[in-house]
């Protein structure tokens, strides 16, 4: 007969399997089908349906392997156990694998009830514990083979701490390049081979990294070597696990001065590189590479600039030479040398380095500095930091010497050695550009100053009246302007006052300057006729002569005899700031009836006017171009009215002091050239 596919009552004999902790089920006949399970069963792998095979029953289950074993288990009797099998499928809500160990035997006596007891327990969460367990090791494994790697890979030498630092075991490695015994190295002695500046900083991090315990720690310190110098080493250290916690470090430490060394080439040329191309004035860009020596190559340096770049030191007079950069660095005292003119020994280190035109490297005792080692204004605060060596670059460009650079080492910091003067030198060379373009500006400076100041005559000497100019250069412009004064007599007997200011810092403008000036000379000579048709003819020549001349400002100031008595002015301004009357009280006013446009810009004849306006006796005239009222942050009307207030309280004074004083006034910031002229008239009698 046939196998009955009705679903099988269960044997009241299974029934005693209910309260089992374990689950349960059993199958019958050769189909296997399934007659019984106990309510853990229904809970790990859900409810199946009784009387159906367990092909069926069971069709979800992917490890259909499993299946196969209830036939040998049924034909021979023999029990099947299987461990920690893997089985997806099951109606676990975490779903995923998980892990059973089964037990199948065989039961029953007669062929159509033979079937198969199976016993299932679910191992998942020991087999993940053991997995968590196998992850661990593994990990400590490799922190292992790390740690050989460390110290196979070109290491000097090796060190062991304690789980919480201080060093636990003798490192041979240590000993022969630090010359430390175990005695002087053990415990957080290592830290005494270490630079000053650097054990406090690994000190802090070698805390955390004990406190954090990552997977590996790195630092890079300066160590001394046993013959007293110092040497830049890579520090490694991993931590080694027992049982999940850390039970010492392992580390090691690789001498990397060479590649630091290349390193810091490569940053410091770049750094200098950077700071060359970022300034558009060449000076200054020189100067900037101060911020680069201090402090990557020393302590303190200055930049010097030669005042004259084909100077010959000769006999016993100084160097002159001009400091345009001082630098000393953070945590120094303030130095004190002053930017500007100095003026150096003739039997200097200096001196001796621009008369051979060699680099000067000297190291001497901080207590005795040899005299001539540094400007006089330098000696005193390199006593005070503890200046130990030094190092004075010429710098030469083209066969002229240019620049003289000088840097120290003070204090703990280490001598400048051969590496620091050739790197300091290769940085000096990236500045010849610049260098060379301050060289050629500083000739054709010379030049144009040389021009200019041939054609700034002294005023003529007149009857009663007392004319006096001056000329002050910006000590701060990188070029020469165009400002210009000049005083003569006409054939009629009256004195002329010019002022004029010519667009333009360079030689351009000075020649445009000289070639204007001796126009007006020309034009103010051939005909006697108002100062506004003197400016009309001068603009308009200068127009046709040379159409892009350019701008220019000027005032012209004729000194008449009235025809009431004293004097007066007769007089035109283009462009240029009026000029001042001063009256011996105090009292000030401008002279504004003449003004017009500047010169060079296309304005209707008529525009060139001429003005007269009485001048008090014992009065003072005065005309001056914008240096003396002009400032970046203010209007023009404020430096008028302070200009006013400044020559009112100097109504009395002689007009050599009149002069001078509007010059050193505070206002005046040094950014233009200043021309005055000024006349002071006769008393009344």
């Amino acid at each position: 007969m046939p196998e009955s596919t009705a679903p099988p009552p269960p044997a009241p004999h299974w029934r005693m399997f209910d309260p089992a902790p374990v689950a349960m089920a059993v199958t019958r006949g050769p189909r296997h089908r399934l007659v019984y399970m106990n309510a853990v069963y229904r809970e790990l792998f859900g409810d199946r349906p009784l009387g159906a095979p367990i092909t069926e029953a069971f069709a979800d289950l992917r490890q259909r392997g499993y299946l196969a074993l209830f036939d040998d288990v049924r034909n021979t009797g023999a029990p099947v156990s299987l461990a920690a099998a893997p089985t997806e499928g099951a109606s676990r809500e975490d779903g995923g694998t998980r892990y059973y160990t089964f037990s199948l035997s065989a039961v029953g006596s007669s062929e159509a009830e033979r079937g198969v007891l199976v016993v299932a327990m679910d191992v998942t969460e020991q087999i993940r514990a053991t997995e968590r367990i196998r992850r661990v090791s593994e990990e400590r494994l490799r922190a292992l083979r790390r740690f050989e790697n460390l110290v196979t890979a070109n290491t000097q030498m090796m060190w062991v701490t304690a789980a919480k630092g201080g060093t636990i075991e003798p490192s041979p490695g240590w000993e022969r390049v630090t010359g430390q015994t175990w005695e002087q190295f053990r415990g957080d002695g290592w830290l005494d081979a270490l630079h000053p500046e650097d054990r406090e900083p690994m000190d802090a991090a070698w805390q955390r990294a004990l406190a954090e315990v990552p997977d590996e720690f790195r630092y890079v310190y300066r160590l001394r070597t046993v013959e007293g110098t110092y040497r830049h080493f890579d520090v490694r250290a991993v931590p080694v696990r027992e049982d999940g916690r850390v039970v010492e470090w392992v580390g090691t430490c690789t001498d990397i001065e060479d590649r630091w060394q290349e390193e810091r080439r490569k940053d410091v040329l770049a750094r200098g590189a950077a700071l060359l191309a970022e300034s558009t004035k060449p000076r200054s860009a020189f100067a900037a590479l101060g911020d680069v020596i201090v402090p990557s190559l020393a302590d303190k340096c200055g930049i010097y600039l030669l005042r004259e770049p084909t100077y010959q030191l000769t006999g016993d007079a100084p160097l002159v030479v001009e400091r345009i950069a001082a630098r000393s660095r953070e945590g120094l005292p303030p130095h004190p040398a002053r930017l500007g003119e100095e003026h150096i020994a003739p039997d200097s280190a200096f001196a001796r380095a621009v008369r051979e035109r060699r680099v000067v490297h000297e190291s001497f005792d901080p207590a005795h500095i040899p005299p001539g080692t540094a400007p006089p204004d330098s000696v005193a605060w390199l006593s005070e930091v503890g200046a130990h060596s030094m190092v004075v670059v010429p710098v030469v460009i083209d066969g002229t010497l240019a620049a003289i650079v000088d840097a120290f080492a003070c204090g703990d910091s280490e001598p400048i050695d051969a590496t620091d003067e050739a790197l300091l030198r290769e940085l000096l060379e990236q500045a010849h550009d610049p260098l060379r373009n301050v060289i050629e500006f500083q000739r054709t400076q010379r030049v144009a100053l040389a021009l200019q100041h041939s054609l700034l005559t002294e005023p003529p000497r007149y009857d009663d009246l007392v004319i006096t100019a001056r000329y002050l250069p910006s000590p701060a412009a990188a070029d020469v302007g165009g400002d210009w004064f000049d005083s003569f007599v006409l054939g009629d007997g009256a004195p002329v006052l010019v002022i004029g200011d010519v667009a333009g810092h360079d030689i351009e403008a000075a020649v445009t300057m000289s070639r204007m000036r001796n126009m007006l000379r020309s034009l103010a000579a051939d005909r006697e006729e108002p100062p506004g048709d003197i400016i009309r003819r001068l603009d308009r020549a200068t127009q046709v002569l040379d159409p892009e001349e350019g701008t220019a400002t000027c005032a012209l100031v004729r000194i008449e005899h009235a025809t009431e008595g004293g004097r007066r002015a007769h007089y035109c301004v283009a462009g240029h700031p009026p000029p001042l009357v001063v009256d011996p009280d105090g009292r000030t006013r401008f002279l504004e009836g003449a003004t017009s446009p500047l010169l060079g810009m296309p304005v209707p004849d008529e525009w060139r006017t001429s003005a007269l306006e009485p001048l008090p006796p014992g009065g003072t005239l005065l005309l001056y171009t914008d240096g003396l009222v002009e400032r970046p942050d203010e209007d023009i009307d404020e430096g008028l009215a302070r200009l006013a207030r400044t020559a009112s309280g100097l109504a009395g004074a002689p007009l050599e002091a009149f002069c001078d004083t509007l010059l050193a006034e505070p206002s005046v910031t040094g950014q233009d050239d200043i021309c005055l002229i000024a006349v002071r008239l006769p008393e009344e009698g």
